[in-house]
């Protein structure tokens, strides 16, 4: 029988290493941060039966439950994020059995729900980190996350999973930590991104770009780039017919 999760707090993991700091892909390192993570479940003695859950580009550490309140986000939790976006798939009796495993879910280094990212302060400055923020590949997700795991005392994983970039960062997370997974759960994903998907990636990041309210990503308060996500939301609805002849092109050479 499956049962709700009921309300879930969020809660925040603080590294503070200046010795050894988050090394960057491409170059620099963090020596502070935070990843907003919630946890569904609980862990056995031995830590064994943890599932790590990465959420898509746009997405959440709120995968299950309820969460009406993330501190110290200027309104970005909207009611729109409150309910969980795996709610069905995560709970007692429910695909992720927390009656068995322990699931953790953290919002992403770079992210906007709580961890470290542009919107945060940048204790070098006091203010807004905007795009002065560190340039991040999906490695340094990756690495971030195992530094929670570490402080959680997680060892191994009993599995990972993840749809889209998550399911990018899934089968990442098996090739720099094979020792710390045992099963890898990707999903809609590949071993790459296509021409088609970057051709869709630029379209969206141009529009937001291009709104005047965008302001360079200085502007953290105030007028958001409404216009911007629209025509962001309306290229993701693009029909992918329109792009047939382009793929029959290639396969013609």
């Amino acid at each position: 029988m499956t049962r709700a999760i009921g309300e879930v707090p969020t809660q925040f993991f603080e590294f503070d290493d200046p010795t050894q700091p988050l090394k960057l892909r491409v170059g620099g390192a963090l020596p502070r941060f935070t990843l907003a993570y919630e946890l569904y479940g609980r862990m056995n003695a031995d830590k064994s039966n943890v599932i790590l859950l990465y959420h898509a580009m746009t997405g959440s550490q709120h995968a299950a439950g309820s969460n009406r309140h993330v501190p110290g986000l200027d309104g970005r939790w909207t009611e729109e994020v409150q309910a969980g976006w795996w709610d069905g798939f995560i709970g007692p009796g429910k695909a992720l059995d927390t009656r068995k495993f322990c699931v953790v879910c953290a919002n992403y280094l770079g992210g906007c729900y709580g961890s470290t990212g542009p919107a945060s302060t940048d204790p070098s400055t006091g203010r807004p980190w905007g795009p002065a923020f560190p340039v991040l590949r999906m490695s340094d997700i990756v690495d971030s996350q195992m530094r929670l795991l570490d402080a959680l005392g997680v060892q191994k994983l009993h599995a990972v999973i993840g749809a889209s970039i998550g399911g990018f960062l899934c089968l990442l997370t098996a090739a720099r930590y094979p020792d710390r997974v045992h099963i890898v759960v990707p999903i809609g994903t590949g071993l790459e991104t296509t021409i088609y998907q970057r051709i869709l990636n630029f379209e969206q990041v141009t529009a937001i770009e291009g709104d005047p309210h965008f302001a360079g990503g200085i502007t953290m308060a105030g007028d958001d780039p409404t216009w911007g996500w629209r025509w962001r939301g309306a290229s993701r609805t693009r029909p992918s017919c329109r792009w047939k002849p382009c793929g029959n092109a290639r396969a013609a050479r």
